[in-house]
């Protein structure tokens, strides 16, 4: 981890407390050994991959947890820089325009400035990661009928803070020398995410000349 990052973690400005799995329970030890895999240098690729014997919607909800808290303290390092002066559209560069929707308040799709979709964004997050009835803790509780759809629709809005902080934001990073880290963060989401079919291809296009020369 980069002395940027370092940091950020240090003084606990991650955006939100981070989500941890419970020792003693199998999803911690599926984090574990998702973390042991990565350590050990393993090919990111195979890195993703369902270790045998394991449930795949087990190893979806331990990797949507790690990926929500790592994307969460990547744009914590440069949520100062990401202001409603700079940037007054949630955004990846011209052509792209994301607008929040939810249950609640913005019913229809609406245009915020990318501090305030960053905000509703993690608040969602965190609430659905932490309902019970979508991301059962306990071993043999059945995960509902709607995990998936609702993994897809986390995980396709995480991309989008890729998006934004790439395009608008990437001279920051490397600024404080953290391309490194982002970017196999980003590799590491991109391969889970495409081995298990869970962002559509469309939702992708933004980087994809980036993603060609990155992840081969």
């Amino acid at each position: 981890m980069s002395h940027a990052l370092k940091q950020v973690f240090n003084k606990d400005k991650t955006f939100r407390p981070k989500r941890k799995f419970e020792p003693g329970t199998q999803r911690f030890e599926l984090h574990k050994k998702a973390q042991a895999s990565l350590n050990a240098g393993l090919d990111l690729k195979v890195a993703v991959q369902l270790p045998p014997g394991e449930e795949q919607n087990d190893w979806v909800a331990v990797h949507v947890v790690d990926f929500f808290n790592r994307i969460n303290l990547i744009y914590g390092t440069i949520s100062d820089y990401c202001t409603e002066q700079s940037c007054p559209v949630m955004s990846g560069g011209p052509r792209y325009e994301y607008r929040w929707q939810d249950e609640h308040k913005y019913r229809k799709p609406t245009a915020l400035s990318a501090p305030q979709y960053m905000n509703l964004l993690m608040d969602w997050i965190e609430v659905q990661i932490n309902n019970e009835d979508i991301f059962p803790t306990n071993v043999g509780t059945p995960f509902p009928r709607n995990f998936l759809p609702v993994v897809k629709k986390i995980l396709s809005r995480l991309f989008r803070v890729f998006v934004h902080v790439y395009i608008h934001h990437f001279d920051r990073i490397t600024q404080m020398g953290s391309e490194a880290h982002v970017n196999t963060c980003y590799k590491h989401f991109y391969y889970f995410v495409k081995e298990f079919n869970l962002i559509d291809t469309k939702e992708l296009e933004p980087l994809k000349e980036m993603t060609a020369q990155m992840c081969h």
